[in-house]
């Protein structure tokens, strides 16, 4: 296999990594004012008592606590390989998409305040304000991703001298509007499954029930998106990829209204991903297809850097994958309890989110 196409399949497996962990903390983030809001339930599992949406907020909040930020390095690791790998292609694609991308850059870092200043100031204004920073921050770039590559695989105006000639408003195009809806309701139910997964008590019950409701949304949007893809540009086997994300998505559905949120999880976690990969197996050999003319396409050849580049990185990605990959498997093992009301503490702490239980759950 040459170096140009082990780096495409490196470069997508970084993308279906950041898509299906970071999209369930995006889910969550955007769940916040649903799942968390203000009520007092009766009969739950903490006794009976229910919580405030205060409490509820924060075991939300301490659920995706210890993966968060771990989670974004997936993009910054996907982007610099770009940039190393593809730097035609980075350039394009980072100039070309300028405005989407900076809107992104702005969500998360508005994402990133919210999340660890919201303990900073005992103060309910305060941290009503870091969570509407949360939710924005969660929202733009669960919506706005969707859009992108929607865009990367179907074409944009790229002409021969490998520059986007098109504006911001080209990249609104319905196709677009719909990857973008199909993303966000997607990674909704990934969030609302990973509450319902990671706490306990009448939470638990309303993120599952709310799951089953967006889920059905999402897989409607997903078979129509990546039917409208796949039908522009897709190959057998992408399409075969492509069948089997979907029938994932409605797998997990139905064992999470079973009452098994693991296996719920797993569903959508395997849909994204799968999902994910099949776009590139659409998009293979280019890596931003031209509208204007197909001569004028970047490929995986020559968009490449140097084989000598290539080949130093890929002794670099043999030494740090695996240890980026088994640091990711020890995070999710260590803080895998639930986290039940009765774990978070009435005063406010010092810090946006707070330690795990140590005392183990079932689940």
């Amino acid at each position: 296999m040459e170096l140009t196409t082990i780096w495409f399949v490196l470069i997508a497996v970084l993308w279906i990594g950041y898509f299906c962990l970071e999209g369930f903390d995006y889910g969550v983030g955007m769940l916040l004012p649903v799942l968390g809001r203000d009520e007092t339930p009766s009969g739950d599992d903490d006794g009976g008592t229910g919580h405030t949406g205060e409490t509820r907020r924060r075991q939300m909040l301490s659920a995706i606590g210890p993966f968060w930020d771990g989670n974004e390095v997936w993009l910054l690791t996907a982007g610099g390989a770009i940039f190393a790998a593809f730097p035609h292609w980075y350039a394009t694609l980072f100039s070309g998409f300028y405005l989407p991308l900076l809107l992104i850059l702005v969500g998360l870092i508005l994402r990133g305040i919210g999340l660890e200043y919201r303990g900073k100031v005992d103060s309910a204004t305060w941290r009503a304000r870091m969570d509407t920073m949360v939710v924005v921050g969660s929202f733009v770039p669960a919506l706005l991703w969707g859009v992108a590559f929607t865009n990367i695989v179907s074409g944009v105006p790229i002409d021969a001298d490998m520059e986007y000639v098109g504006g911001f408003w080209n990249l609104l195009n319905p196709a677009a509007l719909l990857g973008g809806l199909t993303t966000l309701t997607l990674f909704l139910t990934h969030g609302a499954l990973f509450v319902a997964l990671k706490t306990d008590g009448q939470l638990r019950h309303d993120a599952r029930a709310l799951a089953l409701r967006l889920g059905l949304a999402a897989a409607a949007l997903a078979v129509l998106w990546l039917g409208l893809l796949h039908l522009r540009t897709g190959t057998p086997l992408s399409w075969t990829v492509a069948g089997v994300a979907a029938l994932s998505l409605v797998g997990g559905l139905v064992l999470a209204a079973r009452g098994r949120e693991g296996w719920g999880f797993t569903g959508t976690f395997v849909a994204i991903g799968l999902a994910t990969a099949s776009l590139f197996l659409a998009l293979f050999p280019d890596v931003m297809p031209s509208s204007l003319d197909p001569a004028w396409s970047l490929t995986a050849t020559n968009a490449s850097s140097s084989q000598k580049t290539l080949g130093i990185m890929t002794v670099v990605a043999l030494v740090f994958t695996p240890v980026m990959l088994l640091y990711t498997a020890w995070s999710y093992w260590t803080f895998r309890k639930r986290i039940s009301g009765h774990h978070i503490p009435t005063e406010v702490h010092h810090a946006a989110v707070e330690p795990q239980p140590t005392a183990p759950t079932g689940r």
